[in-house]
């Protein structure tokens, strides 16, 4: 094996790997050649000597490269990234879908399935992935779950056959065949390497990593603010959770480690049977704690604002719910009243609707599911009539349309652009959510930023609710200034795109 070509961006890369970086972990990858092998940027071992590095976007193309990951550093547990957010919609869609874990174990999809839930052809599917990572579809799944799988192997004490089953693979044997080919290595050869003897799964603890800076106090008083009794809990240096994931039911707690750039998160499962749903467990954590953000990038579109935002708070990360049946119910139930408020009336949802289950000697509670909310009276919250039947709307329709696009809730009465925005934001994680509808938002973007015309001069945006308006025409003033306002918000957006959610953040942070 030679280094070939080196990369376009290597003086900053070779830069970053002496150094030992942690803010580049997981955004590209080292191939050493004379060894064979390829590393993190903060692999601890000596330096390899340039001429015989190759810089790589992605573990996958290393291992194309004829390169086997390193034991010391384990790349398989490096923060994720994704280079072509923003630039391929689908391709992003459906790389989320395959890290879940959509296209793996007994309830896998077919290739035609995952093509119709992007709503592209299975053809341009595979055109996709080809382009950009020079692969196909099943092989980048295939590769995730062999990451994951030796993941498991190195972190934790999982009997090889349970570790094979959690990493989507339905047959011991194949497994086994496709890790040595893959990976030049044999699971039994890593656990041999770890020292760990295998034991049977009860508390699953692994650790995950993310790259600095991450702002946790920021984050944790977030989710305080906001935490429902019996389903999250905190203390100064964790989050925990109960949740849902097909039929797994368990919780996990994470632990905060800012010395070691991770949390440290234990998962317990209520059924053993459970474990096929591991892999999409754990991206449901990963994204619930923003833990792949590459914040360099997005401070630096940030600061492009210059002067028109006042100070950009470093770390800051997406706060998410479980799913976006969850953030679409804390929405509804957020209308119109304050914070407080909102979690006491979701509080109440939880005990009167959400299932019971005790695990590890605690008991916790689930988020209701849809089927226990379609047809409840709803008559413990003490709020207007209108939104408890949009709650029971939005469970009948999830219900009966369980794959649909959330922009099709739209046609449910009580449900707006702002909820829609709100579940896209913390539901599923999207980067580039601007809440112009939030009045937060609206405000810090009107105090502190001005729209420039094509003819430079400036927009006088009038106050949203329409006081202080001189013109005759009321409402005529209020339309020109929520046209205006509307002028000012899309440019902004597409001034920080693709990262209008970390945004919404931190005009929420400076209120």
């Amino acid at each position: 094996m030679q280094a070939e070509a080196q990369h376009p961006k290597a003086e900053q890369y070779r830069t970053a790997r002496l150094s030992r970086d942690a803010r580049f972990d997981g955004l590209f990858f080292v191939g050493v050649f004379s060894t064979g092998i390829y590393c993190r940027p903060i692999c601890p071992a000596v330096p390899a000597k340039e001429a015989n590095v190759r810089y790589f976007d992605d573990a996958l193309s290393a291992a194309q490269a004829g390169l086997r990951p390193c034991l010391r550093c384990r790349p398989d547990s490096a923060p994720g990234s994704n280079p072509w957010l923003g630039k391929q919609t689908s391709l992003n869609r459906a790389m989320s879908l395959i890290d879940a874990g959509v296209l793996c174990g007994p309830q896998a999809i077919p290739m035609t399935g995952l093509a119709e839930r992007l709503g592209i052809s299975e053809r341009y599917l595979r055109q996709l992935f080809h382009d950009s990572l020079g692969t196909s579809p099943k092989q980048y799944a295939l590769y995730q779950q062999l990451m994951f799988a030796k993941q498991l192997l190195h972190q934790t004490k999982m009997p090889i056959t349970q570790v094979a089953f959690a990493a989507g693979f339905n047959s011991v044997r194949r497994f086994n065949e496709i890790f040595r080919q893959q990976l030049q290595l044999t699971p039994s050869e890593i656990r041999k390497a770890t020292g760990q003897p295998s034991l049977p799964v009860q508390g699953l603890t692994l650790k995950l990593a993310y790259r600095p800076p991450y702002d946790w106090q920021h984050l944790r008083s977030f989710f305080a603010q906001r935490a429902v009794p019996e389903m999250e809990w905190l203390d100064e240096q964790s989050y925990g959770r109960s949740f849902v994931l097909g039929a797994a039911k368990g919780y996990f707690c994470a632990v905060h480690s800012e010395q070691e750039a991770c949390f440290h998160v234990t998962i317990h499962l209520a059924e053993a049977d459970s474990l096929s749903q591991l892999k999409g467990i754990i991206s449901h954590i990963r994204r619930i704690l923003d833990l792949d953000a590459d914040m360099l990038t997005i401070g630096e579109k940030l600061q492009a604002l210059g002067q028109a935002l006042p100070q950009v708070s470093p770390g800051l990360r997406l706060p998410g719910v479980w799913s976006p049946f969850e953030a679409a119910c804390r929405a509804i139930l957020g209308q119109q009243v304050s914070v407080t408020q909102a979690i006491k009336l979701l509080g109440q949802l939880v005990a009167d609707h959400g299932e019971t289950i005790s695990l590890n000697e605690k008991t916790v509670r689930l988020f209701p599911t849809p089927e226990a909310l379609v047809d409840a009276s709803l008559d413990g919250l003490k709020m207007p009539g209108i939104r408890k039947e949009a709650i029971r709307a939005l469970a009948a329709f999830v219900m009966a349309n369980p794959e649909a696009e959330i922009d099709d809730w739209l046609q449910i009465k009580g449900i707006g652009p702002w909820t829609l925005d709100y579940v896209r934001l913390r539901g599923l994680s999207l980067p580039d959510v601007l809440l112009v509808g939030d009045l937060v938002v609206k405000q810090q973007l009107l105090s502190n930023l001005t729209y420039q015309q094509p003819s430079e001069q400036p927009l006088e945006l009038a106050a949203c609710d329409g006081e202080a308006v001189e013109e005759k025409d009321h409402k005529a003033a209020k339309k020109r200034a929520q046209t205006q306002y509307q002028a000012l918000s899309q440019a902004v957006l597409r001034q920080v795109a693709p990262w209008g959610s970390y945004l919404t953040l931190q005009l929420w942070n400076q209120q």
